[in-house]
């Protein structure tokens, strides 16, 4: 060995290996894909694609790689600094049991995180049916007509609930009237949303609602001090006023109390969390919605319906899906994008696992645990201050300051955050030898209770704790899906079952374009189920969190100059409520200033469809812009309307790169004329994943961006959720960054309200990006960003020779997507881009995205993630795919009778015996050779979705449909 090939013990650690298994091509197909562009460099690639003037004169500053190895350790002793303590906090976070059939196969498993959401749902009927088991848990314990499949947090599905009210409701009042007794941080969330709507907010007593003139009314049953009341009179006076009434509601509760559908709620929402998933210092936990169905077109959210498939057999499908947001823009009903499907399924599966007897058990020995601390106290003298409870006693004692340092010495977190009180939360996890702990820390040491003789006298004597006429009497989860999985060999086959009908990034490329469907690693994933990170409350003393302040802060720091802002909030817990807390920003920095009259948004016609709706949410009245033929945004329409609206210029949303996928070389100028009439630049940060470490929004001029986690910083999307949507911000609007009344966040204005129920969102899914950046460092994000323009360029030249590239930038390059046109093939064969995304399906591909931001197109994004030969793979699908036109074109396959209308193939569909198409059942399912070495059967043929909206049906079928 020559000196010259002796490496130092530094350069062997190779600390940046990472980075070569973060980014998909090697070397050598580096090297070929440059080739195939006429270019001998990266560096040549990036000076054709992103503008001069915008290109980063200096290099990220989050340091230099780590190994997985360092990166771990280091979280770790993070991690350590979060105290373990015992929390009986409640107010809506409880500890679970997340059964561990369920952790390592769902929750651990790359099958079901990093699916995309089931627009394609053919190829998603196990998460399907997995929601749609949600949807029956929730109508079953909310005792009403009609569930969604999930929205982000108990606090934001209030907050939808008033706004359904509005919708429907008959009252036309301004005001909406919210009982004391709600949680803290959903009345938080709840008023943040109504000034922004312009909705006056009552908030009193429960009884005294109807003194007022609503147009609807929200109410917590159990409230947040344990109190369960029957509020049924009160819910029937409201509505004879035509008041709506939302309930917030506990699912464990409801488990042994009547429904609030059977005290006569209109809608009843809350958090699914306390069924097996883990509190992760705030989230991600799935909400639950329910209301009647005579306010279906108004719901907010996803609903899963059941249809059929082209045999006849039951399919599963998202319902309506002409509400979402990219079709009705600034009509949608709200801007939700991510739900929290990963969640929602945890809660299912614990449902199904646990089953109806198994769910009354844990809730009734929750209960107990509630009466016994209860008679304790009582026989002690202590004053109860709730008559009745399911799961939470609140209490006075004259030596409240002691108790409360009693119970942190001994690592016990109570609820203090009422002055003159005292509560405790019992849960699932609550121990004999935990009650006794807690009668020390309320009564001393000697107080002389014994727990076994307090469970005899309510064994003998009975529970009066919650009234004979509130107690359940209906059968609830009678269907089969919940009484037959209780045993792990069965619950494990049958979350196998699921998960092989579904089509993830753990067996190809999911090429979605706008949505970066990139490599979630292994070692990202693994702090979030650890303890110190998945098991802390998020309201607990910020000393009890240094872990996480530490992580938050590290993370924060990252994030700012990543994207040349001045500070960051981590409360938007998703890309949606990202764009909802800048605009609130804009909104409230105009009215600081004395400029409440600016009300206007320019939007482009080519935005992201969340982008009007959020506008409208924030009250701003939307004018739209014109792009020109080559899909970049008409300077000369920006200018117009810029100097018509004037004064009442608020904002700008403008994505960049743009949807078209293109950078717009003209977006600083665009910046300079919303600045010079006064208004703000909000940056859509969904197009992220090109721009890290080679431009970043505050340098190009923007004010406020959000980040998807859930793209760009490789929190995965689980199947339609969990995501992250944090903003950034320039100094100016930082004192207008969202705050929290329980937790208050340091460094914004003290008085400005919540977004997200939880102080920092689903903070528990924060260290995956943490770990994403700490081991990539600044050299590897900008390789990431470079290979995501590479590997899309790439895309592009291969395939425009067969399917058009419809937009390019000025020296012919797409920027990290790229748009292909098939309205030409598709007029002159008939042939739609609908066909081309289910034939995509026999091929074991997800479509790319279909249809947006252009009728009649598709949009690829590769990610820097894949391999040249899984990208060859892909292009191999696509070129076989246009033979199959040119076979329709020539006639010699019909319009209706070729493998593109027929597809996808299911298994049923290639067997059947009685096979009459014009090709054959083996080229059906195997078109080109390597599908043989990893093919990916289809369970249900194409989905009729017309048949599934006329014959609405949101709940479990029986089993006999699925056969």
């Amino acid at each position: 060995m020559t000196n010259s090939a002796v490496k130092t013990l530094s350069q062997l650690a190779n600390h940046e290996e990472f980075i070569q298994r973060h980014i998909g091509p090697d070397a050598a197909e580096t090297a070929a894909m440059l080739n195939e562009l006429g270019l001998d460099s990266m560096e040549a690639l990036i000076a054709q694609t992103v503008p001069a003037d915008i290109r980063l004169p200096e290099p990220l500053a989050t340091g230099k790689a780590r190994s997985e190895v360092e990166a771990l350790a280091y979280l770790k002793q993070a991690a350590s600094k979060n105290k373990m303590f015992k929390s009986y906090i409640g107010m809506g976070y409880h500890p679970t049991l997340t059964p561990n059939v369920i952790l390592r196969n769902v929750l651990e498993n790359p099958g079901w995180y990093t699916a995309y959401t089931p627009y394609q749902p053919e190829i998603a009927q196990g998460r399907l049916e997995a929601l749609l088991n949600f949807q029956q848990v929730t109508l079953d314990i909310t005792g009403m007509e009609l569930a969604s499949a999930s929205l982000l947090d108990e606090a934001t599905a209030a907050a939808e609930a008033m706004a359904l009210a509005k919708r429907v409701g008959k009252n036309k009042s301004n005001y909406y009237f919210i009982a004391d007794d709600v949680h803290p941080q959903t009345i938080d969330v709840v008023k943040t949303r109504a000034e922004m709507f312009g909705f006056d907010i009552i908030i009193g007593k429960a009884a005294d609602a109807t003194n007022h003139d609503v147009f609807g009314a929200l109410i917590q049953y159990p409230t947040t001090n344990g109190d369960v009341r029957d509020d049924s009179a009160l819910i029937a006076a409201l509505q004879a006023k035509k008041a709506v009434v939302a309930v917030a509601t506990d699912p464990m509760a409801l488990m042994l109390l009547k429904s609030p559908g059977q005290l006569g709620a209109d809608v009843v929402l809350g958090s699914a969390q306390r069924f097996g998933v883990p509190m992760a210092f705030g989230g991600p936990h799935a909400a639950f919605f329910a209301t009647r169905d005579s306010y279906k077109r108004s719901m907010p959210g996803r609903i899963i319906g059941v249809s059929k498939d082209r045999r006849g057999n039951a399919g599963l499908r998202m319902a309506m899906q002409t509400r979402e947001q990219h079709i009705r823009r600034e009509k949608a009903n709200s801007n939700i994008c991510t739900a929290q499907v990963l969640l929602a399924n945890m809660a299912s599966f614990y449902a199904v696992y646990h089953g109806p007897i198994g769910l009354k058990n844990i809730a009734e020995r929750i209960h107990r645990h509630a009466d016994i601390f209860a008679a304790g106290l009582a026989a002690k003298g202590v004053n109860i201050v709730n008559k009745h409870w399911f799961d939470t006693v609140t209490f006075t004692v004259s030596d409240r300051a002691a108790v409360i340092q009693r119970g942190l010495d001994a690592g016990v977190n109570l609820r203090t955050d009422v002055a003159d009180s005292l509560s405790v939360s019992f849960h699932e996890a609550s121990t004999a030898a935990d009650l006794a702990q807690l009668f020390a820390i309320v009564l001393g040491d000697n107080h002389g209770l014994d727990v076994e003789k307090l469970d005899a006298t309510i064994v003998a004597d009975g529970s009066n704790s919650i009234p004979a006429d509130l107690l359940r009497t209906d059968t609830i989860l009678g269907h089969p899906v919940f009484n037959q999985y209780h045993s792990e060999t069965e619950m494990l086959r049958y979350i196998k079952k699921l998960e092989n009908k579904d089509l993830a990034l753990n067996h190809s490329m999911i090429s979605l374009g706008s949505c970066t469907m990139k490599l979630n690693a292994t070692s990202e994933m693994i702090p979030i189920t650890w303890p110190e990170f998945a098991s802390i409350h998020p309201f607990v003393p910020r000393d009890q969190a240094q872990g996480y302040y530490q992580m938050l802060g590290e993370l924060g720091d990252w994030l700012v100059n990543i994207t040349g802002y001045d500070n960051i909030s981590l409360q938007p817990n998703s890309g949606a409520q990202g764009e909802y807390a800048g605009m609130v920003a804009i909104r409230k920095y105009h009215e600081s200033r004395g400029d409440a009259h600016r009300n206007i948004c320019l939007i482009p016609v080519s935005a992201h469809g969340t982008n009007p709706a959020t506008a409208a949410m924030a009250s701003f009245d939307i004018v739209l812009v014109d792009c020109d033929k080559s899909g970049n945004i008409d300077m000369a329409d920006l200018k117009a309307k810029a100097a018509e609206v004037g004064d009442r210029l608020a904002a700008i949303m403008v994505t960049y790169p743009s949807t078209h996928g293109i950078f717009e070389e003209s977006i600083r100028e665009l910046c300079d004329i919303v600045h010079a009439h006064g208004g703000q630049v909000y940056m859509d940060g969904a197009n992220m994943n090109a721009q890290v470490g080679v431009t970043s929004p505050g340098f190009i001029g923007s004010d406020v961006s959000h980040l998807n986690l859930h793209k760009t910083f490789c929190i995965p999307h689980g199947g339609g959720g969990p995501g992250m949507g944090p903003i950034g911000v320039k100094s100016h609007l930082t004192p207008f960054l969202p705050n929290h009344s329980v937790v208050k966040i340091d460094g914004t204005g003290e008085q400005n309200g919540a977004v997200s129920a939880a102080p920092f969102g689903s903070a528990g899914i924060l260290p995956i990006s943490w770990m994403y950046i700490a081991m990539m460092g600044a050299n590897g994000l900008k390789q990431a960003t470079e290979f995501a323009i590479l590997n899309a360029n790439y895309m592009a030249n291969k395939l425009d020779p067969i399917f058009p590239v419809l937009y390019r930038g000025t020296n012919g390059r797409v920027g990290h997507e790229c748009i292909i046109d098939i309205r030409q093939l598709k007029d002159a064969s008939g042939i739609t881009e609908m066909d081309i995304a289910k034939r995509l399906m026999d091929f074991g591909y997800h479509s790319p995205t279909m249809s947006f931001p252009v009728a009649g197109t598709l949009m690829i994004e590769p990610t820097e993630s894949e391999s040249k030969a899984e990208l060859d793979k892909f292009i191999e699908a696509m070129a076989t795919i246009r033979e199959e036109i040119g076979k329709v074109l020539s006639g010699e396959w019909t319009v209706d009778n070729n493998p593109l209308v027929y597809a996808p193939h299911s298994m049923q569909d290639v067997f059947d015996p009685a096979w009459d198409r014009a090709y054959s059942q083996q080229y059906a399912a195997f078109p080109v050779a390597y599908i043989a070495e990893n093919k990916f059967w289809p369970t249900v043929s194409r989905i009729d979705d017309v048949y599934g909206d006329r014959n609405l049906m949101c709940a479990c079928p029986s089993p006999e449909a699925y056969r």
